[in-house]
């Protein structure tokens, strides 16, 4: 079968989509849903490629032939043991080759109909980066806001009251700061793109689509062209909210750093060519004493809040300001409410 989109992939209707690359390639990326059951593992592959490479094509498949059959035998012996006679899987490698069309052979020797990738991961690649090489026909609004505004927090339950978000720190696994490091790390670029395609797939572009306003990186993903032009391009409804307020969200919300004093002594370190020396020793302190609320004060204002300034002078004023006076957990339910109505007054 063919790829020929990203919303087409999404919606493929097999049992088990199996991704026979090794597990390094399968990390990376993969289709959505595919489990990986690799006929080569990462050491496999590598010793197959040298062989081709250095001594020649026919050992190289003779060897990697043994190896696809030893692995496939514990595969059927193991995670394909209980699959009834009805079992229908799409088995797909880098191209749609060797390594994909020789397990699909044992698996219809078996009695399975059992369906090929035509070009393999390189044809899902292709339908991703052309999904996002454009900017996206759905309606964005940008959600702006000073550091410690909670949009995060606010975006998630406006999601819950059934608006359309993009959560960008959630598909990138990072908070998009020099203290957003989120447990699990951040995903390969491609594994974050292929999540992202598939979140706008399922978007309906008849509606109003909430986004966080962010820079050209989460952490140390880069967002697409078109992403990044539709974040641009969007209407914008900016967080107004208290220093105080903004910093008590702060220290609630990063208290997970807060607890790692040595870490967050490191990351303090890393601001230490755009801050004072006293500046910077004075933020230690309150690091080391775990003063999390007049850490993040000051950090906001005298780091984030002039650099989002200068940011926010290249993409022009917010057409509304939405005021958050509090962003205690039990306020963001209401300003979310508000955001909804906001977006869909632009949107009309």
């Amino acid at each position: 079968m063919q790829i020929t989109s990203v919303a087409q992939a999404i919606a493929l209707d097999y049992d088990t989509i199996i991704d026979v690359r090794a597990p390094a390639e399968y990390a990376e990326d993969h289709i959505p849903g595919a489990i990986n059951l690799p006929v080569l593992d990462d050491a496999e592959r590598a010793r197959v490629g040298t062989i081709y490479k250095q001594v020649s094509p026919f050992d190289a498949r003779k060897i990697g032939a043994a190896l696809v059959a030893a692995n496939a035998a514990r595969h059927l012996q193991g995670p394909l043991a209980d699959k009834p006679g009805g079992w229908r899987p799409l088995v797909y490698c880098w191209r749609g080759g060797q390594r994909s069309g020789s397990f699909a052979t044992i698996l219809r020797q078996v009695g399975w109909r059992t369906d090929l990738v035509e070009g393999g991961y390189k044809a899902w690649r292709g339908a991703v980066v052309a999904a996002l090489s454009e900017p996206p026909a759905a309606r964005f609004v940008v959600l702006d806001g000073n550091t410690g505004s909670a949009k995060t927090d606010i975006l998630k339950a406006a999601k819950a009251q059934g608006a359309q978000v993009i959560d960008l720190e959630g598909l990138a696994n990072h908070r998009g700061s020099i203290f957003g490091a989120m447990p699990g790390g951040q995903p390969a670029q491609k594994g974050f793109e292929s999540r992202l395609a598939v979140a706008l797939a399922r978007l309906d572009p008849a509606r109003p689509v909430l986004i966080e306003a962010e820079s050209s990186k989460v952490g140390e993903i880069f967002l697409p062209k078109g992403i990044w032009q539709a974040i641009c391009a969007a209407p914008r409804i900016r967080l107004v909210a208290p220093l105080d307020a903004r910093a008590a969200y702060l220290a609630r919300a990063y208290a997970d750093i807060a607890a790692d004093r040595e870490g967050l002594a490191a990351l303090i370190e890393k601001l230490r060519p755009f801050q004072s020396g006293e500046t910077i020793a004075r933020w230690q302190g309150w690091a080391g004493e775990g003063a999390l609320a007049p850490l993040a004060r000051e950090l906001m204002a005298l780091h984030y809040d002039p650099r989002y300034e200068k940011h926010r002078a290249r993409h022009g004023a917010a057409e509304i300001d939405l005021a958050a006076p509090s962003l205690a957990s039990e306020a963001l339910p209401g300003l979310a409410a508000q955001l909804i109505a906001a977006a869909e007054g632009l949107t009309r």
